[in-house]
């Protein structure tokens, strides 16, 4: 069995890995898009907003609640893509670790 300084290194270990993955997420960019790419939302993979883009065609107040709708589902295909890069990339780290069954780390 292992001693308790021997699993505190582990634990400071895992911890230190665990936040030099939530710092590389922010690094990694996805782009959601909606209306065909008339808009498109940047984020980071930790779901923080970078930009938006929206066609000029879309710029007319008739075309208002068209523009809000599209803005919204950009930015939820941005944070579904975001989910799925941190949670790939979370399984990475996570790969090489002998985790007791059931254990689940904090993402």
């Amino acid at each position: 069995m292992k001693d308790l300084n021997e699993i505190l290194g582990m634990a400071s270990r895992v911890q230190e890995e665990l936040q030099r993955a939530q710092d590389n997420l922010d690094k990694l960019e996805v782009e959601g898009a909606a209306g065909g790419g008339l808009v498109k939302v940047r984020a980071s993979a930790k779901g923080r907003i970078l930009g938006v883009s929206i066609d000029d065609t879309l710029l007319a107040p008739s075309e208002k609640p068209i523009l809000e709708d599209l803005i919204t589902a950009a930015f939820n295909d941005a944070r579904k893509k975001a989910d799925e890069i941190s949670n790939a990339e979370m399984s990475k780290m996570t790969a090489g670790m002998s985790l007791p069954p059931g254990f689940k780390l904090p993402f």
